[in-house]
């Protein structure tokens, strides 16, 4: 036990230069995500699976190919040993797993989607300058300059108009 405490106590004095860039994780289980972060995390976990039960996978995958009706009867041993493989490692630890591995590459994620709005802007202006289109108005190049530069949104913000429970003038919603 004193070990542990030890251990975990260094750890977090000093971080590692990555960590020092990035956002930290809020906890463990960190806040709720839209739908489509949900689906991004679904699909990272789905990712992490499969490539643990890959051996597994392409031996059925090699039963089944060329058989159309036949392939369940057939293939039975092999969709057997991949379904139980693919249970064994679809837990709740690996969703967890793959949860923090999606918030660690938040940071990618932004700098690529930053990257690719840049370069979009780009084209736009050079196609407006080889066509001899008028330029876009300043007000609308500023708002989506200023739209790159915000950081991800990750369970979103509270409003500062909204009333809240045991405020003045509002029971909350």
């Amino acid at each position: 036990m004193a070990t542990m405490s030890a251990s975990s106590s260094s750890s977090s004095s000093s971080p590692p230069p990555a960590a020092a860039k990035a956002r930290p994780i809020p906890s463990r289980n960190p806040l709720p995500l839209s739908a489509s972060q949900e689906a991004q995390v679904r699909d990272v976990f789905y990712a992490r699976v499969r490539a643990k039960c890959g051996p597994e996978i392409k031996a059925f995958a090699d039963c089944a190919q060329g058989r159309t009706f036949s392939a369940p009867f057939l293939c039975r041993g092999p969709l057997h040993v991949m379904n139980n493989c693919m249970k064994i490692h679809a837990t709740p630890e690996e969703q967890d797993a793959a949860r923090e591995e999606w918030f660690e590459k938040r940071v990618e994620r932004q700098k690529e989607k930053e990257r690719k709005a840049r370069r979009k802007l780009e084209q736009e202006k050079f196609l407006r300058e080889w066509w001899g289109l008028p330029e876009k108005d300043r007000e609308i190049a500023r708002r989506e300059m200023e739209k790159l530069e915000r950081p991800e949104r990750i369970g979103g913000f509270v409003s500062e108009r909204r009333k809240r429970f045991g405020e003045e003038g509002g029971e909350g919603r």
